[in-house]
């Protein structure tokens, strides 16, 4: 397993993990909880776009929606290459930053243009001190450690049934896959649990999304449901055996769904139900 990176007694920061397709409409119940977290009216949001293919028009509307919500500052950076990653001006945005949203789109774009660079850094630096980062769809994806990055989602559990690559890294000992329900991934995750029983599998609906304090204490938002696989005593499992293509057995495989009102102790590894009064 790989050492654990900004997840630990040092940061003051907190994630909010998006599944997708959060409502931006209604109540936007999820979007306003990142403000609220952010600082509210005090609030230093940056959208880094540099995940889709319409950078301007995903954060613009981003953009909009955040003012819309009383943010006092809401800036757009749409890093395009590694160059412009690196770029101290760039840095010094993301250092005055209360609140980081990722957009959706490639998180390999996200990974291959951010990981390492100036900008990376600046980002673990306001994580830290105590800045929330967001992020949805592959912005969730981003995360964690490793990542999924693609896979199939309507056959059996297979190795074929995914590829992975190394993440933000903001959440150790765990891979997160979204729009999760939406796009029947549970196979793909159950196969990622399976190359590492360590490694909590968490799945995130759309219009939901999972708050981790810096203490690992989750809690669920939204309208539908967080899917945790908890790997760790699994008693048998192929996968080591098995080829590519060939269905894989996996036994004792430990499964909670929780919906808004539940969360999870991320050390613990245990279910937790919220006093709803």
């Amino acid at each position: 397993m790989a050492e654990k990176t900004e997840t630990n007694n040092t940061v003051s920061g907190s994630l909010l993990i998006i599944g997708g397709h959060e409502d931006k409409s209604g109540a936007c119940l999820i979007l306003r909880r990142f403000i609220d977290m952010a600082g509210g009216r005090d609030s230093r949001i940056v959208v880094i776009a540099t995940a889709t293919g319409q950078p301007r028009t995903v954060g613009n509307e981003y953009r909009e929606l955040f003012s819309s919500m009383g943010a006092s500052a809401v800036q757009i950076m749409a890093v395009a290459n590694r160059e412009t990653a690196n770029q101290k001006e760039q840095a010094e945005i993301i250092k005055n930053a209360s609140g980081i949203f990722f957009t959706g789109g490639d998180q390999l774009r996200l990974t291959s243009i951010l990981g390492g660079s100036a900008v990376d850094a600046a980002l673990r630096a306001v994580y830290r001190q105590g800045a929330v980062i967001a992020g949805t769809s592959a912005g969730a994806s981003v995360m964690s450690e490793t990542m999924i990055v693609g896979g199939h989602s309507n056959d059996s559990p297979k190795k074929s049934s995914l590829s992975m690559a190394h993440g933000m890294g903001f959440l150790s000992e765990a891979v997160i896959d979204q729009h999760f329900a939406q796009r029947g991934r549970i196979n793909r995750l159950l196969a990622a649990v399976a190359q590492n029983p360590h490694v909590l599998g968490i799945g995130i609906d759309e219009d939901t999304a999972l708050v981790v304090g810096p203490d690992l204490v989750c809690s669920v938002i939204g309208s539908q449901s967080v899917t945790i696989l908890d790997g760790k005593h699994i008693i048998y499992s192929n996968i080591s055996e098995s080829n590519r293509s060939q269905p894989l057995a996996i036994s004792n495989v430990l499964l909670h769904i929780l919906p808004s009102g539940f969360g999870f102790d991320l050390n613990l590894r245990l279910p937790i139900e919220f006093d709803s009064n």
